[in-house]
């Protein structure tokens, strides 16, 4: 199929923009500009906020259970567009092709089913002595998503407040808009009422703003940079929107002594490595034992020496682009600052040749203090900082010793010292030696990293307010 991103979604029609301004879109493997999105304006934002505002009366009181039959066929419809997503998603972003089958595009059907099966079991009123309390859907929702999870961002808002009755302003990044335009298409084609679900494309300084300050947007949820957050935070809380806010991240893996640290290497290498290290959860602090610091060190250069850096679309290829210019100048500074800090380079260097994409060779430190730049900012790049500790209680230190806590990693002989050494580290989100994620579970940060919850049951009671009907009397 041929697909046209030049115009925006709004009340159920493709729509051109209020100016003839353009995005040109860059594959960053070859450099090309092979697509254009609208530049959109706050009318076409205003636009769009109008079409959902005049949707959510009727929307709101149709049945959840007619509500889960639209979005049942959107995922058809979505699934159906499984071999156009992973070509597109490749040339935007510049994720290597297995990676991107696998999490940029299956994943994502799991989680839409995921949010489709908590619906199917949400209980949406609750008895107490003398009252009834209600889940109600917040209202208009304006949803503003990152480039780095182009279609996984999306449908972790997106999905859960339809389903909760919101209906919905998407604001993709004008960086990689591209596959958010075939999720438009399915939920088009899935018959939902026009005004449910809206996109308008454009540049974040703009739509992003105007979105948060619009009077009659009742939620805004944002993922990003927490820079970023904090001003659409301070634009939405003007007016006193609800927020949802999943930002940035300088997680830490904890390594606890051990004999045999081979398990774990898989983990890091992934989290890191994968995506480019433009992941948000990316486990980018090693904090490990001081007494294996060299054996360590040489198992994990071994392995991600073996990774295979290049073209995406190959299939043998692990690592890929990073997603822009403005992306490989900013990790190849971070780089030259762990060097000027005194960190000790034992893999990479620093990037200098765009002349072919943006490539970005794995890079560690080692040797690194929790007190330099590149142990406490958000690098977004594949860049590891191998950090040594003495006890158990500095590891533990260190690892909350940072203004994020989005994620976190623990590995260890026995799941009783993991888990133990888990529940004291300050994140929403903490793995355990090979323990998988789980699509169920809440997701979320503490501290900087963020405010409310994403997956699951918590990711749809997001979308929704408590009111208490005192219903009953006592005499």
């Amino acid at each position: 199929m041929s697909w046209d991103f030049e115009k925006h979604y709004i009340n159920g029609e493709w729509t051109p923009s209020e100016d003839d301004a353009w995005i040109e879109v860059e594959n960053p493997a070859t450099l090309e500009r092979f697509a254009r999105i609208p530049d959109g304006t706050p009318a076409d934002a205003d636009r769009a906020v109008a079409a959902a505002k005049a949707a959510l009366e009727g929307w709101r009181t149709t049945p959840l259970a007619e509500r889960i039959r639209l979005m049942k066929a959107m995922l058809a419809n979505f699934e159906a567009l499984h071999d156009e997503i992973i070509p597109l998603e490749v040339a935007e972003l510049g994720a290597p092709v297995g990676f991107t089958t696998r999490t940029h595009c299956e994943y994502q059907y799991v989680r839409v089913r995921s949010y489709i099966e908590a619906a199917e079991r949400m209980v949406l009123e609750e008895t107490l002595p003398n009252s009834t309390v209600y889940r109600e859907p917040v209202g208009v929702v304006a949803c503003v998503t990152p480039w780095n999870y182009p279609l996984g961002q999306v449908v972790q808002k997106v999905v859960p407040a339809i389903l909760m009755g919101c209906t919905v302003v998407l604001k993709p990044s004008q960086h990689t808009p591209l596959t958010a335009c075939l999720l438009a298409d399915a939920f088009d084609r899935a018959g939902f009422p026009k005004g449910v679900f809206n996109m308008v494309s454009g540049r974040g300084s703009r739509l992003g703003d105007r979105l948060a300050s619009h009077p009659d947007v009742d939620m805004v949820s944002f993922t990003g940079s927490t820079t970023v957050g904090i001003r659409i935070a301070q634009r939405a809380l003007e007016s006193v929107k609800h927020i949802s806010l999943e930002l940035g991240g300088k997680s830490p893996a904890v390594f606890l002594p051990s004999d045999d640290y081979s398990a774990a290497y898989p983990k890091i290498l992934s989290s890191i490595f994968f995506n480019a290290g433009q992941t948000c959860t990316a486990l980018s602090r090693l904090i490990v034992p001081r007494r294996d610091l060299a054996r360590i060190e040489s198992e994990f250069c071994e392995l991600a020496a073996k990774l295979v850096v290049g073209d995406p679309t190959d299939p043998k290829t692990d690592i890929g682009p990073v997603s822009s210019k403005a992306q490989f100048e900013k990790i190849a500074e971070y780089v030259q600052a762990g060097i000027d800090e005194g960190a000790r380079l034992v893999m990479g260097g620093v990037p200098t040749d765009m002349s072919r994409g943006y490539y970005v060779r794995p890079v560690v430190f080692s040797d690194v203090r929790n007190d330099m730049r590149i142990a406490r900012e958000e690098i977004f790049g594949p860049v590891l900082c191998i950090i040594p500790y003495d006890t158990v209680e500095e590891a533990v230190s260190i690892a909350n010793d940072t203004p994020y806590g989005l994620s976190g990693y623990v590995h260890a002989p026995t799941k009783a010292e993991a888990v133990a050494v888990a529940k004291r580290i300050h994140s929403g989100n903490v793995y355990i030696n090979d323990a998988p994620r789980d699509v169920t579970a809440p997701f979320g940060g503490y501290k900087q990293s963020g405010i409310g919850r994403e997956g699951g049951l918590a990711g749809l009671l997001e979308f929704t307010q408590q009111k208490a009907v005192f219903d009953r009397t006592t005499y």
